[in-house]
């Protein structure tokens, strides 16, 4: 039922039955559902096991950094670290499904009341009562549990730097509540791992990461604005705010300016890491998919406007191997 102030109230039960278990938003063939015991469905649906987009876009701007780091190295004349590289990548890997997985959960707990207002949100596994608040709060230590025996894998310059994020990620869930720019917070977090790759190897930090950080921060928020347009109406009656609803008819101009920012930014730090002209033309590619998503958006199509945002995950991949080919090409 709808009351007059446009608040959706929902029962739990409500959802739970028509969808055997799933969630609205995610597909219902993913893996979770054929290997997995319906028993744990539900945790993995609290750790988006069973959409891997978001550990992806968390996870590309660690192996940006990474990979912009080995060609740093090689251009300094430190030699070619590429054993440690390829185990750094691996821990990254590991690291951002946990520290997503506990992201979401803890995102679900604070967002509890807000997700059962939201049509997208009502079948998650807190507001249709298939997980209790104490099991989503145990769930989080351990996911978190396997993030810090990652961390700890790293130098301790890399630790503290890691342990420091942790401050913005208990922030973002509540960014919507008070500003228009919750997708700002949000690449603050997301893009934490474009410092992390560069620490993890150098014990330091220096221009180029920052400058990464930077571009990765606006990156971000241009993804995750065309996101948000799916749920802009329900945001609207609840009273969450966003990018999406800043922008409104705009957001095609604003994405203009982000994606732009965002590939001069890294233009400039792969310049300051001294990669080959292989990081560059992986940039070029990139840049031609942020043009294709800015030329064909149309904020007013919920499932355009989520593929275009899954097709980061390709805009990440694509930078990622032009900086790792610049690295093998670069090596000794």
């Amino acid at each position: 039922m709808t009351s007059g102030a446009g608040y959706h109230y929902y029962s739990p039960m409500q959802n739970t039955g028509d969808i055997n278990g799933r969630v609205a938003d995610a597909p219902s063939g993913n893996w979770v559902y054929r290997v997995l015991p319906p028993t744990l469905w539900p945790y993995a649906q609290l750790a988006r096991w069973d959409r891997p987009i978001g550990w992806q876009l968390l996870m590309w701007p660690c192996f940006w950094s990474v990979a912009l780091a080995a060609n740093a190295s090689v251009a300094l004349g430190h030699g070619s670290p590429g054993f440690v590289v390829i185990c750094h990548l691996s821990l990254y890997f590991i690291g951002a499904v946990a520290m997503r997985g506990a992201g979401c959960t803890y995102n679900d707990l604070v967002d509890h009341e807000i997700d059962m207002s939201v049509a997208r949100t009502r079948s998650r596994p807190l507001p249709s009562g298939r997980v209790t608040r104490l099991q989503a709060k145990v769930f989080i230590a351990l996911q978190a549990l396997v993030g810090l025996l990652v961390l700890l894998q790293f130098n301790w310059f890399a630790v503290v730097l890691g342990i420091l994020s942790l401050g913005i990620v208990a922030l973002y869930p509540f960014a919507k509540r008070f500003t228009d720019w919750p997708q700002f917070f949000l690449g603050l977090a997301f893009s934490w791992g474009a410092l992390m790759g560069w620490a993890g190897l150098f014990g330091s930090l220096s221009l180029a990461p920052i400058v990464l950080y930077l571009a990765a921060i606006l990156w971000t928020i241009g993804y995750d604005t065309i996101y948000a347009h799916q749920d802009k109406e329900d945001d609207e009656l609840i009273g969450v705010r966003s990018t999406a609803r800043l922008f409104g008819d705009q957001t095609r101009l604003w994405l203009v300016g982000l994606y732009g920012a965002t590939l001069l930014l890294m233009l400039l730090s792969f310049a300051l890491a001294g990669t080959s002209w292989l990081a560059y033309l992986g940039l070029a590619v990139a840049g031609g998919m942020f043009a294709y998503q800015i030329a064909v958006l149309d904020i007013n199509d919920g499932a355009q406007c989520l593929a275009l945002f899954k097709s980061n995950n390709r805009v990440g991949l694509i930078i990622f191997a032009g900086l790792f080919l610049s690295f093998l090409f670069l090596a000794p």
